[in-house]
Formats: structure tokens, C-alpha cells, sequence
């Protein structure tokens, strides 16, 4: 019999070419869709948080369904890390390299307090710019990132020397 976590992990589907060729996106879909797999995700995200979090950050748009998935379980709070152009009143904003282009990121104004202790969550840790740039946006507002959470790292893209010194888990690495 399969742990219900690695049964979850099992459904990530690979998609050549996209967003473009070359590319290979993994989509966690499958993943999302099926509710005994999205509980085992939330649970093992849950498992090594540090208790003295308070508060989800999660990354738009996957990183918004696990962090709110792994908040619920918690019962923390969620913020989410937005695109460009999406929120009313924008706390900050930082610009950073994809592996296919840039991409603008904005934290929600007066949704972190000084000092609080947080997770940030996403779905993959590719390049780590995503990422990179969230935590960025988190302690210049003068909150604590302590943790860094993914369901799925590429390892052979590097991102993870993009948050050294954080504390950066992944429940699947390939």
C-alpha cells in the first residue's frame, strides 16, 4: 500500500514545450484536483513548521492554493504574494528573471506586522526568482521569513542557491 504522500507526488504530470519549447512544466493539477492527495500535500507541509509562525505566504497563483490549504490546516492567517496589477493598495513590489522572462510581484499593503514570523509557500522552486523575490518583499516589509516551502524542486535549474541561508524544504525533488 502507497503513503498517501507519495500517492500525491505520483500524480504530477510532466508537459513538454510549455510555456515554450524547450520547457518542461510540471503541472500539479492532477495533484489539486484530487482531495485525499491536496490533504496529504497540506499535511506534510504542516509536519516541520516551526510553531512560532503566524502567518502564510503563498505565491500566486498554485503557491495560492497549497499555502491557503497548509494555513486552514494550521489555522494561520494567509497573504498572498500577487502579479503585477492585481491588488488595490500595494505594500511593495519587486521585478525578478523567470527561466522565460520577468515577472512583477506586490505584496498587499498593511497585511505584515514588524517581526512576524512566516512561511513562504509555492508550488515549484525552479530558477528560485519567484521565490527569491517573495522573501524579499516579506522582510522589507519587516516581517520574518523562517521557512521557505514547496511541494516540487528542479534541482538541475539552481534555484535553491537563490534562497541560501533560508530555510528551504521541498517535498519532492528531481
Amino acid at each position: 500500500m502507497t503513503d498517501p504522500l507519495t500517492r500525491a507526488l505520483a500524480l504530477i504530470r510532466e508537459v513538454p514545450d510549455f510555456p515554450e519549447p524547450g520547457v518542461l512544466f510540471r503541472d500539479l493539477s492532477p495533484m489539486l484536483a484530487d482531495g485525499p492527495a491536496l490533504a496529504a500535500v497540506a499535511g506534510a507541509l504542516a509536519d516541520d513548521l516551526d510553531p512560532a509562525i503566524t502567518t502564510v505566504v503563498a505565491v500566486e497563483a498554485r503557491g495560492f492554493l497549497f499555502g491557503a490549504a497548509l494555513a486552514a490546516l494550521r489555522g494561520l492567517g494567509v497573504v498572498p504574494v500577487r502579479k503585477a496589477g492585481k491588488l488595490p493598495l500595494v505594500a511593495d513590489r519587486q521585478t525578478y528573471e523567470l527561466e522565460y522572462g520577468t515577472a512583477t510581484l506586490e505584496l498587499p499593503e498593511g497585511v505584515l506586522s514588524t517581526g512576524e514570523k512566516v512561511v513562504v509557500i509555492d508550488d515549484v522552486l525552479a530558477t528560485g526568482g519567484t521565490l527569491a523575490a517573495s522573501c524579499d518583499l516579506v522582510e522589507r516589509a519587516g516581517a520574518q521569513v523562517t521557512q521557505v516551502g514547496v511541494v516540487l524542486e528542479i534541482a538541475a535549474l539552481g534555484g535553491r542557491d537563490r534562497l541560501a541561508g533560508r530555510n528551504t524544504a521541498a517535498l519532492l525533488t528531481v
